[in-house]
Formats: C-alpha cells, sequence, structure tokens
C-alpha cells in the first residue's frame, strides 16, 4: 500500500436539483450523490497565505485516481468530518499520463458552505 493510497478518504459529491415547494414554485435541494476516494490537503504554504489574505480561497489539493474528473465548482463532502469542499480548479489539466505508474489527479478546492444546506 503507498502513502498516496493511505491518505485517501471517502467522499461523496453533492448535487443540486429543484424540487416543487408546494406553492407552485420550486425549491433548491442538495442530495447526496456518487461515492469516491480522494486525499485532501490543506497548503499552507506562504503563498498560500498570502493569496488569502487577497482573497483567493483555492487552498486545498485534492488528489483523486485518473479516473475521477472533479469539474470546477463541483462541491463534495468529506464523509469523516462532514467539511464541504467546492472545486475551483479544472480537474482535467493536472493528471498522470496514463503510461505513469502512479494513478491520480490534481485539483484545487475551497471549504464551502452548502447554501440552504
Amino acid at each position: 500500500m503507498s502513502l498516496l493510497s493511505e491518505a485517501m478518504e471517502t467522499c461523496h459529491m453533492k448535487d443540486k436539483t429543484t424540487v416543487p415547494d408546494g406553492y407552485g414554485g420550486f425549491s433548491s435541494v442538495w442530495v447526496d450523490g456518487a461515492t469516491f476516494d480522494a486525499a485532501i490537503v490543506f497548503n499552507n504554504s506562504m503563498e498560500a497565505r498570502t493569496a488569502e489574505k487577497q482573497g483567493v480561497t483555492s487552498l486545498y489539493t485534492v488528489t483523486t485516481s485518473r479516473s475521477i474528473i472533479l469539474q470546477y465548482h463541483d462541491v463534495f463532502v468529506r464523509e469523516r468530518d462532514g467539511k464541504v469542499f467546492r472545486v475551483t480548479s479544472d480537474g482535467d489539466d493536472l493528471y498522470t499520463p496514463a503510461s505513469a505508474g502512479l494513478d491520480m489527479r490534481q485539483a484545487q478546492a475551497e471549504e464551502w458552505v452548502i447554501p440552504n444546506g
């Protein structure tokens, strides 16, 4: 077992959907979606802390297998502690080639609060 696979934790996507509100309109609700494994690491480098003070909130690096492609603004929850993250980069930009022995893909994320959730 590698260090990367040991760092993986169970997460699940949160999908936004609309449901009738009973008064002729609708409301948005967030439901649990697909489950996947990810290693989520807080970036506390000096550059990240400086960016945070300037309003940038992409402070986490999310590592998954190549088969998991997180899209910009996807929302997911880490099951261990219920912490919610929103993806702030394109998950199709940084990944190892198919010929590599290391199977990984990375995206940036921020802590997030689900609206009305």
